[in-house]
């Protein structure tokens, strides 16, 4: 039997090396392989895992249950190329469960009309020099958000080399690194974002990340969240607004306008179309639309007058 506390150890850096996993994606996995072990005593077996799993379904949420699932999956797939075991045991477990569907929140678009009316409110009544900066940042990072679908960790580790004003295109890298370009075609947002890099042209330079925050450093997510929380309540929005909403958002306009979900699927960087699938539930303003226009019974001219 393998020491599981060393191989936990050795995997997270095979993740880090070989596979370029992001930090946030290690964090998780250490966080769950240490779960694991605190909860089996070391012991990596079937019947350890199989009560494990029993345990995620009674005591979490089925996302955080599926996650800590794929955690041990991919464990166990390192473990068996590196010849730790011979055999992986979740050949005979069966970790398939029905997982309630929860359709993705998203933000009205005049509530999205009205944030970042907010925004360019803010930043055409700075008086120094130091709102104006933090004005357009506000303004770029919103502007983003909404014009690309991206997550805002992909907004927030954007570099000088990864954003494109010659061309008005942006490179994200998403999950397993994966690699996507979105042409930015909209002249304001274009206009923001070039606002933005000529303002703080020295902080770019010297931190190495686009967005920037005050004391020179990588802009956070949280701080993009304490943003959005901002400007929702100058707006007075009644919904509670996260960065993932704008990607939420994006995706189910560009569905309404009836955009082919492959195209869909690229734009977002989700590798399987499953995934951008959750996306085809028809929205109340669609389904309002659909039916006064495409029903049958409005083709038959009978009333009670």
């Amino acid at each position: 039997m393998f020491d599981l506390s060393i191989q936990s150890v050795a995997f997270l850096s095979y993740c880090k090396d070989r596979k370029v996993l992001s930090s946030k994606t290690i964090k998780a996995y250490r966080t769950d392989l240490s779960h694991f072990e605190v909860y089996s005593h070391g012991s990596f077996d079937k019947e350890s895992i199989c009560s494990y799993i029993s345990f995620l379904h009674n005591t979490f949420k089925p996302k955080t249950a599926r996650r800590k699932i794929a955690t041990l999956k991919a464990f166990t797939h390192y473990l068996m190329i590196e010849d730790v075991i011979e055999t992986s045991p979740f050949d005979k477990i069966d970790t398939s469960f029905r997982e309630p569907a929860v359709l993705p929140k998203t933000i009205p678009l005049k509530t999205i009309e009205a944030i970042l009316a907010a925004a360019y409110v803010q930043l055409r009544s700075a008086s120094t020099d130091y709102e104006k900066k933090s004005a357009s940042r506000d303004v770029a990072v919103l502007e983003l958000l909404f014009a690309t679908g991206a997550r805002v960790a992909e907004i927030c580790m954007l570099t000088l080399e990864t954003v494109n004003m010659f061309d008005h295109t942006v490179k994200f890298y998403g999950k397993g690194s994966k690699e996507r370009i979105i042409q930015i075609e909209n002249p304001n947002v274009q206009k923001s974002i070039e606002n933005y890099q000529r303002l703080f042209e020295h902080e770019i330079s010297t931190c190495g990340y686009f967005f920037v925050n005050k004391l020179r450093n990588r802009l956070t997510e949280q701080s993009v969240r304490s943003m959005i929380n901002k400007y929702a309540l100058l707006v007075k929005s009644d919904i509670h607004i996260t960065p993932h909403m704008f990607r939420h958002s994006f995706a189910t306009f560009l569905l309404e306008e009836d955009v082919n979900i492959r195209y869909i699927q690229k734009l977002l960087g989700h590798s399987s179309i499953a995934t951008t699938q959750i996306y085809t539930h028809v929205s109340m303003s669609k389904q309002k639309e659909i039916l006064s226009a495409k029903h049958p019974r409005n083709k038959i001219n009978v009333s009670d007058k």
